[in-house]
C-alpha cells in the first residue's frame, strides 16, 4: 500500500470507531511507524511502504480504535516544546496545563526553589527547570510508578530534579537538600486530582479506562486536594512565595476563596486557550 492508502485506511477505521480526531491520529500513528513528518503526506503520498510498516500500522490502528490513548501507544507526548515519556501510570500532559507553566514562568526568578505537588510525569516541574536558570526543583507524588517516569524524563532532558514519594507534604519531613539548608520554597505548583468522583464514570474511555484514577479523583466535590494543599502550603513557603494551581473550569471561585481564607494575597484567575478558567495563583502574605 502507498503512504496515502495507509493513511486513508487508518482514518476510516478510527472514524468508524468514533475517534473524534480520526484524521489527526491516523496521520500521527503513520508518522510514528514510518519515522516521517506531516510533509510526507503531501510530497510522497504515492510512495509504497513496506509490508512490515503496513502490518505494524494496522495493529496500532486497532489499538487506537479500542480507545487506548494515542500517547500510550507511542509512549510520548509533547509539552511546552519538550518530549515527555508517558504511560498508564501518569496523566497525559495536556495543552491546557501549559497555562499553569506559563503563569509560573512569569513569576519565576533565577535560583528559586520550586515544589511541584502531584508531579506525575514531572512535565510541569521539568518545564520550569528547563526554561529558568539555577532553580532547584522537587516533585512529590504518591505513586512510585509515576515517579519512575518523572525520573526518566529528567534524565532524558538532562535536568537535575529530586522526586519524592509520599502523601502531599509528608516526604519533606526529614528531607535534606544537597544544594541548600533552606527548607522553604519560593514557588509551589500543582495540578492535583480535581474531578468529582461521580463524574469520572462519564469521562471519555481514553481517560476513564486508561489514565490513573488516583490522578483524576478529587473526591466528592473535586476540591479535596486543594483544601489540603492550601492548608499546609504556607508552612513550606517563604514570605512572598507563589502558589499556583491548575483547576477545573468551574472551580475558580471556590479555589480563590480557599486561598483568601488561608490569607493568601494577590489571588488571581487565568483562562486557557479556549477561554475557560484554568489557573489560580496567589502569594503568601
Amino acid at each position: 500500500m502507498t503512504y496515502k492508502e495507509l493513511y486513508e485506511f487508518g482514518k476510516i477505521k478510527l472514524a468508524e470507531a468514533g475517534i473524534a480526531e480520526a484524521a489527526l491520529d491516523a496521520r500521527l500513528l503513520l508518522e510514528y511507524i514510518c519515522h516521517t513528518d506531516r510533509n510526507e503526506l503531501i510530497v510522497h503520498a504515492e510512495r509504497e511502504r513496506s509490508d512490515m510498516e503496513e502490518q505494524f500500522y494496522r495493529v496500532l490502528i486497532e489499538k487506537r480504535a479500542s480507545r487506548i490513548p494515542l500517547q500510550h501507544i507511542t509512549g510520548e507526548q509533547e509539552f511546552m516544546g519538550l518530549c515527555f515519556k508517558v504511560n498508564q501510570h501518569t496523566l497525559i500532559p495536556r495543552q491546557d496545563t501549559e497555562i499553569l507553566v506559563e503563569e509560573a514562568l512569569h513569576r519565576l526568578g533565577d535560583g528559586m526553589r520550586i515544589l511541584d505537588m502531584c508531579t506525575g510525569s514531572g512535565c510541569i516541574l521539568l518545564s520550569l527547570l528547563k526554561y529558568s536558570n539555577e532553580c532547584e526543583g522537587i516533585g512529590i507524588d504518591i505513586s512510585e510508578k509515576a515517579l519512575a517516569v518523572a525520573r526518566e524524563n529528567a534524565e532524558r532532558l538532562q535536568l537535575d530534579a529530586v522526586f519524592l514519594e509520599g502523601d502531599l507534604f509528608s516526604p519533606l519531613e526529614g528531607f535534606v537538600s544537597e544544594r541548600t539548608t533552606d527548607r522553604l520554597f519560593d514557588m509551589i505548583v500543582s495540578n492535583p486530582p480535581y474531578i468529582e468522583t461521580a463524574v469520572i464514570e462519564t469521562l471519555m474511555p481514553e481517560v476513564r479506562d486508561h489514565e490513573p484514577a488516583a490522578a483524576l479523583d478529587g473526591r466528592e466535590d473535586g476540591l479535596y486536594f486543594y483544601r489540603r494543599i492550601i492548608a499546609q502550603a504556607p508552612l513550606h513557603m517563604r514570605k512572598g512565595a507563589h502558589l499556583l494551581f491548575e483547576i477545573g473550569c468551574g472551580q475558580g471561585d471556590m479555589v480563590m476563596s480557599l486561598m483568601r481564607e488561608a490569607d493568601f494575597e494577590q489571588v488571581g484567575l487565568f483562562q486557557d486557550y479556549a477561554g475557560l478558567n484554568r489557573v489560580v495563583c496567589g502569594t503568601k502574605r
